[in-house]
């Protein structure tokens, strides 16, 4: 048995929608050879049956006790290939539908996390939620039809060969017929794929309209817009169903045509045999063998017609998930990666002109909110970096646009007070499956997050839910810190994290942190009075720029500036 997901999903050609299948296909060659293998066998036995069982009631109607006995244990034996067949191609056919949706589920993740903050910018969060099950169910399907598709080819080329060899004229009929079939069958799949390709897109516009009310709620409530809201989320839901009503008609007329279909060509074929026999042209044993390829090629028919059904609803799928694996991130590795700067070296801002050394806790209060996420963004190396002019922000002198992406975000931390929080048991969600207990009670004594664990049923052992909906704002951005503090990286950003703590905590996170931080880099990107007080040293950002520099009470007292932007106009 197969562990799955494998380590390393590999490197996907994204040139197009089935050289994607293809690679997904070849990643896992040997299973769909036996796929194949085993599906051709489990078809043909089954194909073979009919002349087995014609030929032992020839046996019988010649009195011929040894033919009549070997057509049986014919029959028997081939009843028993069929079973052992089909359940080893059913064994195969699950793995190799496990591996494409789980390889194609890790390259999304992966894809998912390399995008980072741009991810949002550029996809719906209703259309990944769709590209990670609908889509990667489609391809799975896809790829794991091979090998019955395969079968059922192999089986009518069996039922070919045995009628030809019978009589050519019914020979012929099966060899023109079956291909008439499938091709009639299969007018139907291009107007079903154009409604599934619709139904398919309103289908993830909607789940992203149901994630931006459910995550905007308590907003929509506080300015009377929850009616408005769910009377337009009623609207679309109501065009999606009817859009799905299309598709399930659609879908109907390709179920009835794949009875009808085969059922009319299996009456005309019998009468034709029926005609035979009678005359004397074939033998009642034949006329039974051919009744029962008749009614048995329903199911390579039907079969076939499943599988360019899957092969295309497959591609549409692959099509989307192409599209989304290839969209580029903001922030990609260099050509030639620089040399890594050695541990502690110093974090340069040029623009703004600051710096920030090993083991200091450095505030910076910007005048405009703007200006400091825009220093996050330098420092922690976010945003589009071609052709915008500004200066790279360094590591040691090293400029971080040379550096991987990888080793800026293993060295550099840029936390956000309201990033996301996922569910999962507590410890594990803030600290990773390693984290000791020890090191994530350590880190939540410091964001003094004691009542947020209290707060969850089973303390760290708990499950934390998704976003951190059970919780008060301020304790769910005690845990975002927390988890901030436990990644222990070499430079930590934080940007407010405390902006909905009441003063109290504020102030006991305030003396917590250097400790905490002893001998790393810490950035308090904030306006508030009690972090910038703990911190060694403070820079007041104007116009994007160090405008002045000290300790906090000096500064209160030196630049009115600064004194307006951190006090509001109160009294310091």
């Amino acid at each position: 048995m197969r562990a799955l997901p494998v380590a390393d999903p590999g490197t996907p050609d994204l040139r197009s929608p089935a050289r994607y299948i293809t690679w997904l296909t070849s990643r896992q060659k040997g299973t769909v050879g036996l796929g194949v293998l085993w599906g051709c066998v489990w078809m043909v036995a089954q194909a073979l049956a009919p002349a087995a069982i014609g030929a032992a009631i020839d046996g019988l109607v010649d009195r011929q006790t040894w033919p009549f006995t070997q057509a049986c244990l014919l029959v028997l034996a081939l009843g028993l290939i069929a079973a052992g067949s089909g359940l080893l191609r059913h064994r195969c056919v699950v793995g190799i539908f496990l591996d494409a949706a789980y390889r194609t589920v890790q390259l999304i993740t992966t894809q998912a996390a390399r995008l980072g903050h741009t991810l949002a910018r550029l996809v719906t969060t209703g259309e990944v939620v769709s590209v990670g099950t609908a889509d990667v169910q489609a391809i799975g399907n896809s790829i794991d039809v091979v090998g019955r598709g395969s079968g059922a080819i192999a089986a009518l080329i069996t039922i070919a060969v045995v009628l030809l060899l019978t009589s050519p004229a019914l020979g012929l009929i099966v060899l023109v017929g079956a291909p008439l079939l499938t091709g009639t069958t299969s007018l139907v799949l291009r107007p079903l794929h154009r409604r599934q390709r619709s139904y398919r897109h309103r289908q993830g516009e909607l789940a992203a309209r149901a994630a931006d009310i459910v995550s905007g709620l308590r907003v929509l409530r506080g300015i009377g817009g929850e009616d408005a809201f769910a009377t337009r989320y009623h609207d679309q839901s109501q065009d999606l169903r009817w859009t799905g009503v299309h598709v399930a008609r659609a879908e109907t007329y390709l179920f009835a045509a794949e009875i009808l279909v085969p059922g009319a060509f299996v009456t005309a074929a019998t009468w034709i045999a029926a005609h035979y026999a009678l005359h004397g042209q074939i033998t009642p044993g034949e006329l039974v063998t051919f009744y029962g390829y008749a009614s048995f090629l329903t199911l390579p028919l039907a079969t076939l017609t499943e599988a360019a059904d899957k092969v295309t609803r497959g591609l549409v799928a692959a099509e989307r998930v192409v599209s989304f694996l290839s969209l580029p991130p903001d922030v990609t590795d260099p050509d030639r990666p620089a040399a890594s700067p050695p541990p502690g070296a110093e974090l340069h801002d040029p623009v703004s002109g600051l710096t920030v050394r090993a083991g200091e806790l450095v505030g910076v209060a910007p005048g405009d909110p703007a200006e400091g996420a825009a220093l996050a963004g330098r420092l922690g190396r976010y945003g589009p970096e071609a052709g915008g002019g500004d200066p790279a922000a360094e590591l040691g002198g090293t400029p971080l646009r040379s550096l991987p992406v990888d080793e800026v975000r293993r060295r550099i931390l840029v936390a956000q007070g309201d990033a996301q929080l996922f569910a999962g048991p507590l410890a594990e969600a803030l600290g990773g499956p390693g984290a000791s207990e020890a090191a994530v009670t350590q880190a939540l004594s410091v964001a003094a997050a004691q009542d947020a664990v209290d707060a969850i049923p089973g303390g760290l052992h708990g499950l934390l839910a998704s976003r951190g909906r059970a919780l008060s704002g301020g304790q769910a951005q005690r845990l975002r810190l927390a988890r901030a503090l436990l990644a222990e990286p070499e430079v930590l950003i934080l940007i407010e994290p405390t902006s909905a703590v009441d003063a109290h905590t504020e102030a006991a996170i305030a003396s917590r942190l250097r400790a905490a931080r002893h001998g790393r880099a810490t950035v308090l990107i904030t306006t508030s009075p009690l972090l910038l007080d703990a911190a060694d040293r403070v820079a007041y950002l104007a116009g994007g720029r160090v405008a002045a520099a000290g300790r906090h009470r000096d500064l209160l007292s030196a630049s009115p500036a600064y004194a307006e932007a951190v006090t509001r106009g109160e009294d310091s």
